[in-house]
């Protein structure tokens, strides 16, 4: 039978296999934007609404904390590692009254020896990183947007924070050599 012969393909990824893989390129691409264009609390919640508009909005909160007379905070950590946590409370009768990004050296600073972890939870929300320590501690770590690319760094204990609240250092995350040894940012 005299008709078209099938085309060769070429090379070692015949034109379906070149097809597919810039397809899973594109898809992951997608998947990859996807994942950074989370909604953000400060653009998409408004004082007033319900918990459950915040919840379609949002998604369900990576916490939550109880506030005084009823009230409650929900907790939404965004970002590559944490860089912001934004926290969305809520009065008694379960409308917004305040959105806050809490990741902020102001907030750092209030962490006090002795703090109590629920109310470390609270201010700050969960950390990006736990390391054990020895005598049953942990450090905690929150990235935070900053220029100067440093972790908060607290070390707390199951009764609450130890040794002076809060102390910060360099990122590892930015600590980036290129090619003439200098760290880049």
């Amino acid at each position: 039978m005299d008709g078209p012969k099938p085309r060769k393909a070429s090379g070692a990824i015949g034109l379906a296999g070149r097809t597919g893989f810039r397809t899973l390129a594109v898809l992951g691409a997608l998947v990859a934007f996807g994942g950074c264009a989370m909604l953000e609390p400060a653009t998409e919640v408004r004082v007033g609404q319900t918990e459950s508009e915040v919840t379609q909005r949002l998604g369900e909160p990576a916490g939550r904390h109880v506030l005084a007379q009823g009230a409650s905070r929900l907790e939404y950590p965004r970002g590559p590692a944490g860089r912001t946590t934004w926290m969305v409370d809520l009065d008694a009768s379960g409308r917004v009254t305040a959105v806050e990004q809490v990741l902020t050296e102001a907030n750092f600073y209030k962490v006090t020896d002795g703090m109590p972890v629920a109310d470390l939870l609270r201010l700050l929300g969960r950390p990006g990183h736990r390391a054990g320590e020895w005598q049953n501690r942990e450090t905690w770590s929150w990235r935070y947007p900053t220029n100067d690319c440093l972790w908060a760094r607290i070390t707390v204990t199951a009764k609450g924070v130890t040794r002076g609240g809060v102390g910060f250092m360099p990122d590892p995350a930015c600590d980036v050599k290129d090619g003439d040894g200098m760290g880049r940012y």
